[in-house]
């Protein structure tokens, strides 16, 4: 038996595809992975030994960097956080949930606006102020401007190289769809949003990483809503970049930005250079994390 090294790509029922030197194998993990308490993932680099390209064992994965749970991927690069700008309506708060749980996996954010081009002057949120708040902060932010927009879809596209990739965003942004304009042969349902629920049908299946421009990119989108389970309170400021730029001029240390003084944050929102919207969602956050319930686990 030869031992090799390689990276899972695909799971599905109890088989784990193996990627190494262009070739795939399929193979089953060892009991022992139970016992250990690990779940091999999509994404996970690993070792198996294999005589033939039907019938290996998947015998250790090596640490991960990070792991999402939906989807299930593991050493995930980055993510592309995908927003609609109405129908459903833009939303701040769901945009600030989306860019803390990726800083907090260490996963590079980019922000993809969908349903520009259905835009009315009248509209409370406008494209320039997502990109002014967003962009300042330093995250690349993509405006598809129009239905079918290929340059917008380029520009994503030049992300890819070398990464894995994963998709989120809001119910019914179009993730999908825009998997769907990336790989055409993905073929993704993309249902329409249930208009009686007023949010995106679940039409995702197993997660599969495809290559793609030099890159992986996993096939199902991730999650469309996000409550922070794992997170600790004092990690919270850790997860807004423009905080963390100016915290070492806070009095106090470990400074929570919220009722301290000498609090350089408060400064920065207060003279504009920090977005309102992101302070006042970053409070919210902290009351929800310091309000959930303590979470026990099993001995």
């Amino acid at each position: 038996m030869a031992f090799l090294k390689g990276q899972i790509r695909k799971a599905l029922s109890g088989f784990y595809y193996i990627y190494t030197d262009g070739a795939t194998f399929q193979t089953r993990a060892r009991g022992n992975f139970r016992n250990r308490k690990i779940t091999p993932l999509v994404g996970d680099e690993v070792m198996f030994e294999s005589d033939n390209p039907t019938d290996g064992y998947l015998l250790e994965v090596y640490p991960r960097h990070n792991e999402l749970v939906r989807p299930p991927v593991a050493n995930v690069d980055q993510g592309v956080v995908v927003m609609s700008m109405i129908e459903p309506n833009f939303s701040y708060n769901l945009m600030d949930r989306f860019l803390v749980t990726l800083e907090d996996k260490g996963i590079s954010p980019i922000i993809y606006l969908t349903k520009v081009d259905l835009l009315k002057g009248t509209e409370a949120v406008h494209v320039a102020d997502v990109k002014t708040v967003y962009g300042e902060i330093g995250y690349p932010v993509i405006a598809a401007t129009k239905a079918n927009d290929e340059e917008a879809v380029q520009t994503l596209e030049q992300y890819f190289p070398e990464r894995l990739t994963v998709f989120m965003g809001q119910s019914g942004a179009g993730k999908s769809t825009l998997l769907n304009k990336i790989s055409p042969d993905l073929q993704l349902a993309t249902d329409e949003i249930s208009e009686s629920l007023g949010r995106g049908k679940h039409t995702t299946r197993h997660v599969e990483l495809l290559p793609l421009y030099d890159g992986l990119v996993a096939d199902t989108p991730g999650f469309s809503s996000i409550d922070f389970l794992e997170m600790e309170a004092t990690d919270l400021p850790k997860q807004f970049p423009e905080f963390v730029k100016v915290s070492s001029s806070c009095k106090f240390r470990e400074c929570m930005h919220r009722k301290e003084p000498g609090c350089e944050v408060k400064k920065c929102v207060e003279e504009g250079t920090i977005a309102q919207s992101r302070y006042d969602n970053y409070l919210q956050f902290l009351l929800e994390i310091e309000n959930r319930r303590p979470i026990y686990k099993k001995k």
